[in-house]
């Protein structure tokens, strides 16, 4: 039983360690995920991970040697490594046990904590240029981008200059999913009826993967969009411009339209956006005004005229 009990722990550890080995090797060789960072903010976050797993290494590696070791020092057959322990109890023994891993815990909660803070996804970016504006809209399944600033929109393709901060409004139509993208930054979810921030910030020019990252039903894998980091602002310039070439208008009727469930989009441009489209959006799963939809809908009236009614109503509350 003895000789069973060694020999299990020796495969356990053997397998931890291959594990372990594995992964990093495969990790040191990744590209275009958490761990091969083109913004600030994803860059800190790597920082934050690399120096968690290193320091809780510090417990793993000592106790993976420490198996091999005492499996192999007294295993079967060798005869002058008699395991006859003389004492019940030690104090070295039990401060080693308890004081490392009280340290490391008490390093790991510090950086955390700073961590948090520093990289607190509604904590504006300190920058020399003024942030740009984006409000994030999910889809069943896609994603609608709105710049207000520029009166734009567009369906599964982002876009924003390299080296200036980007500030992400973010809300639902429908179930909650989770916007991500995993070389600038991290994610943060998209509720109905409530808005989520996120402040990114890309330092190097490229064009970079972006998805939802909470399964949100069957079109969940192909809800996936494109982050373009543009070389400078006069690219990004460009791109708006292509923007408005487009004949297309982004109302409360083609929103309508766009809300409906659809799989696998293609990228699609709006040249010119209603003012208030987002907070449109976003409104019209509060309390007061979810009511006045169910019974639009029930009466059967189109969208349009749902989101006019609750444009109405807004403008009157704020008159009151």
């Amino acid at each position: 039983m003895q000789n069973l009990v060694i020999r299990n722990s020796l495969l356990s550890a053997l397998k931890t360690a291959l594990i372990a080995g594995t992964s990093a090797l495969m990790l040191a060789g990744c590209q275009g995920g958490v761990l091969d960072p083109k913004g600030q903010v994803g860059v800190d976050e790597k920082h934050l991970i690399v120096i968690a797993t290193l320091l809780m290494l510090i417990v793993v590696v000592p106790v993976i040697f420490m198996t091999l070791f005492f499996a192999w020092k007294y295993r079967e057959g060798r005869t002058q490594e008699i395991y006859t322990p003389k004492w019940s109890h030690s104090t070295k023994i039990e401060l080693v046990v308890w004081i490392i891993p009280i340290i490391i815990v008490a390093i790991l909660g510090t950086i955390t904590w700073r961590s948090t803070h520093d990289l607190d996804p509604y904590k504006p970016l300190v920058h020399e240029k003024d942030h740009i504006v984006v409000e994030v809209v999910s889809l069943n399944w896609k994603w609608l981008f709105i710049y207000p600033e520029q009166g734009v929109a567009s369906i599964n393709e982002l876009a924003f200059p390299t080296d200036v901060p980007v500030e992400f409004k973010i809300t639902s139509d429908t179930t909650m999913n989770s916007f991500f993208i995993p070389q600038l930054g991290g994610q943060i979810y998209s509720m109905a009826g409530m808005e989520t921030q996120l402040h990114l910030i890309a330092n190097e020019a490229g064009t970079y993967d972006g998805y939802s990252a909470n399964y949100s039903g069957e079109g969940f894998s192909g809800m996936q969009f494109k982050a373009i980091a543009t070389p400078d602002e006069a690219g990004f310039d460009a791109w708006v411009n292509k923007l408005k070439q487009s004949p297309n208008t982004l109302s409360p009727a083609t929103y309508a339209q766009l809300a409906k469930p659809s799989e696998n989009n293609p990228v699609q441009y709006f040249a010119n956006v209603n003012p208030g489209m987002f907070h449109h959006i976003l409104h019209q799963f509060m309390p007061s005004m979810h009511g006045e939809k169910a019974v639009a809908s029930e009466q059967g009236l189109d969208a349009s005229h749902t989101m006019h009614d609750i444009n109405d109503e807004m403008t009157m509350e704020t008159e009151k």
